[in-house]
């Protein structure tokens, strides 16, 4: 028997899809390589088994967020390139060369720090803000490090110049274009090296934005990674046993604060997973679910640990059924937008035991 028969709720993650998506963003990307950001425990769904899924589709280069993430990773895969996003505080230089991780540096102080007592030129990428405003260098920083990179960057080899896109999901929007043209403009001021600007959304831009690589994020692990761009493989199947089932008369209510009236006889059912396990509350009375071949309304608040469905007009519902509440039925993307919110905070939400199947 499967460990998912003994449970409530748990999460389904098809590592085979995650293998397929990265390819098509290898495809996607052309001439140019393509990344794997396993950040953020691998977007929710365990990097420990989706990095070696993605070393498999032949990714060789990753990105994580945190130093203690890419510390993690690198216990898992031994000859792979490593890029913290985080970059290199002072406190964090003797670790980032200890396991053999490359800093993403965000400032002039990161690179004085990385460089700082080293006997030869330490490898990092280099972050240069051309619209975000988060990280990265400033235009004033860039024009200094321009100006004086041969001393700045004596004991720092810069292995990827890179920038992020604010808006590369919205293929329409202007600051795509400016955000392209400054980045140009700061790799004409400093020394040649490989260069990436697009992350999952960037790289369905063109060609122009691909430079040497683009960084596929999102997109691995299903999100759409554009606004009304072509659908990738579901990955994530969230699924809940019905606990019970109720018929309420017309003009009754469910759940907390009574929020739903039955406009008719209705049935109900029980499902247990709810808020603390990532259903977001905001789906409260519009979320929509997935059981006995059917969609079943939510009905009423998310609760805690549990939500409720109309399943009025589907048949032969009973307790112990599966009810799907993300996945092939209930894509992620329909998900996020109902609880008003993005496919990376409803996948990242997910606190739940997590099976891994190997199916594309």
């Amino acid at each position: 028997m499967k460990d998912s028969d003994f449970e409530a709720a748990w999460l389904t993650v098809r590592l085979g899809a995650i293998g397929e998506n990265y390819r098509d963003f290898r495809r996607l990307a052309g001439s140019a390589s393509a990344a794997g950001v396993v950040k953020a425990d691998g977007y929710g769904l365990g990097a420990a088994f989706v990095a070696p899924a993605l070393a498999a589709a032949g990714c060789d280069t990753f990105f994580v967020a945190r130093l203690e993430e890419g510390i993690a990773l690198r216990n898992v895969l031994h000859d792979v390139r490593i890029f913290v996003l985080d970059g290199a505080p002072a406190d964090a230089v003797p670790a980032l060369i200890a396991h053999r991780l490359t800093p993403v540096l965000n400032s002039l102080s990161q690179i004085a720090d990385y460089g700082a007592g080293a006997t030869s030129p330490r490898d990092a990428a280099i972050h240069i803000d051309t619209g975000m405003n988060r990280l990265g260098l400033s235009k004033e920083e860039l024009s200094l490090l321009a100006a004086e990179w041969r001393t700045r960057l004596k004991n720092v080899r810069a292995v990827l110049l890179m920038s992020h896109l604010a808006c590369g999901d919205e293929p329409k929007n202007n600051l795509n274009l400016t955000q392209l043209n400054r980045f140009r403009a700061a790799l004409a001021m400093l020394p040649p090296a490989p260069a990436s600007l697009a992350a999952s959304g960037g790289a369905y831009l063109g060609p122009a934005y691909h430079f040497d690589q683009v960084r596929a994020g999102i997109g691995l692990y299903g999100g759409a990674p554009q606004e009304g761009g072509p659908p990738l493989r579901t990955v994530a199947i969230l699924s809940a046993r019905v606990l019970q089932l109720r018929r309420i008369d017309r003009g009754e209510s469910v759940g907390y604060a009574a929020t739903f009236h039955a406009k008719r006889p209705t049935m109900l059912a029980t499902v247990a997973l709810g808020y603390a396990g990532g259903i977001p509350r905001s789906l409260s009375n519009k979320g929509i679910a997935y059981v006995g071949g059917g969609r079943a309304p939510y009905a009423g608040r998310v609760s805690m640990d549990m939500t409720i469905l109309d399943v009025t007009d589907l048949a032969d519902i009973k307790a112990g059924d599966v009810v799907e509440l993300l996945g092939d039925h209930a894509p992620l993307e329909d998900m996020a937008s109902l609880a008003g919110t993005n496919a990376y905070e409803i996948l990242t939400g997910l606190k739940l035991p997590r099976h891994y199947v190997d199916a594309a």
